[in-house]
């Protein structure tokens, strides 16, 4: 079975992680062939475009194929896909991402690619933007929905988003979750060592927060909460994990409140390093106000540590209220004042929803199920 996945970039990022898995998980399976095109990866969120090109001839790069519209090269990319699948005539072609979503699947229709399969990762409309921006990406997806054979979504949220927004039907969804490598994450460890190294002291509460610094990722709320939260348990240290455009702004930030010492920024680091910084974890944050399912919470419960997320997206799919950590309406960061501080304070009630919560992980999560899902659905699309 011949597939070829479309993204728009190969940046280090849950999408992005996501469908590398699946493409060479899948490549490793006999009666597979898989190739990755992507657009190129640029600026300070770090590439995965070195274990793409562990296997030779799978990663296929498209210059043109960038993230801001840009009519001209969009057309040219639209042009270079086009050609690509004509020539390799894949029997699948799997999208992701808002820009390769559009101009993958068009091409694949234009191309008569029998089978074409998007996944949603994370909304492309929403609260999160202005009408006018709402309009233009809701009509690009349904006008894509059209010519789109099957839909695989990272939560449940999303399918119930874009059917509500008139996109596809329900048969045409399936929940695949993001799954990935376990084995790091539990047996990731407090390290006095590493907590040193960044200096944080063994008796300090650190609460971490992955995800790129910019915008819609909730770093503003944690900086209107973090005095408060400082002030009443004056041990805790904030460690964020990531780098982005918006990096300088929040150093400021944290100068600005006096709070400099509290905030650790470890800037962007491998994959392979997220784990040992999650063992040095005490709490998990997420407060994105875009996000499919964001694959640091049930990472961080792969830890056995407790979450807290805002109420967004599928955020609440893994975020069970005081099952597996807190789940907080969007930009309640009073309500994150009172759950950091009740978590850092009762480490039996963290040890108790972090334990839920890796027990949840270990059966839902897999990179193995994930892919094997995956493979089932390809074959019931397609049968060989």
């Amino acid at each position: 079975m011949r597939v070829t996945h479309v993204i728009t970039r190969l940046i280090v990022g849950g999408a992005q992680e996501n469908t590398l898995a699946s493409v060479l998980g899948l490549a490793a399976k006999p009666g597979f062939d898989l190739k990755l095109v992507s657009g190129p990866t640029t600026g300070p969120e770090g590439s995965l475009e070195d274990r793409a090109t562990q296997k030779p001839g799978l990663l296929i790069i498209i210059p043109e194929l960038v993230r801001p519209v840009h009519p001209w090269k969009d057309f040219l990319a639209l042009r270079r896909l086009l050609r690509l699948f004509r020539q390799q005539r894949p029997q699948i072609v799997h999208t992701h991402s808002g820009k390769a979503g559009i101009l993958g699947r068009l091409a694949a229709r234009q191309a008569g690619v029998p089978i074409i399969v998007h996944t949603i990762h994370g909304p492309s409309f929403g609260r999160f933007q202005g009408p006018c921006a709402n309009l233009l990406f809701r009509s690009a997806e349904r006008f894509a929905g059209r010519f789109t054979t099957h839909f695989v979504t990272v939560a449940n949220a999303m399918t119930g988003q874009y059917l509500a927004a008139g996109i596809g039907r329900p048969a045409q969804y399936t929940r695949i979750l993001s799954g990935f490598d376990l084995q790091p994450f539990l047996s990731a460890h407090n390290d006095v060592a590493l907590r040193a190294r960044w200096g944080i002291a063994p008796d300090d509460v650190v609460v971490g927060k992955i995800s790129r610094l910019f915008k819609l990722k909730g770093h503003d709320d944690l900086f209107a909460a973090a005095p408060q939260i400082v002030q009443r348990h004056p041990r805790i240290k904030f460690l964020l994990v990531g780098d982005g455009a918006w990096r300088a702004r929040f150093e400021n930030r944290a100068r600005s409140l006096g709070l400099e010492d509290k905030f650790i920024f470890t800037g962007l680091v491998p994959p392979d390093e997220v784990p040992p910084l999650v063992g040095i974890m005490d709490i998990l944050i997420h407060l994105s106000l875009r996000e499919g399912l964001p694959r640091a919470l049930p990472q961080a419960l792969a830890a056995v540590r407790p979450v807290i997320a805002y109420d967004c997206d599928g955020a609440g799919e893994v975020c069970l209220e005081n099952e597996t950590g807190f789940l907080l309406p969007a930009g309640d960061w009073p309500g994150l004042i009172d759950r950091v501080g009740r978590l850092a304070r009762d480490p039996v009630l963290r040890q108790r929803l972090g334990q839920r919560g890796q027990a949840l992980v270990k059966e839902w999560f897999p990179v193995e199920k994930m892919v094997d899902d995956l493979g089932r659905l390809y074959l019931k699309l397609l049968p060989l």
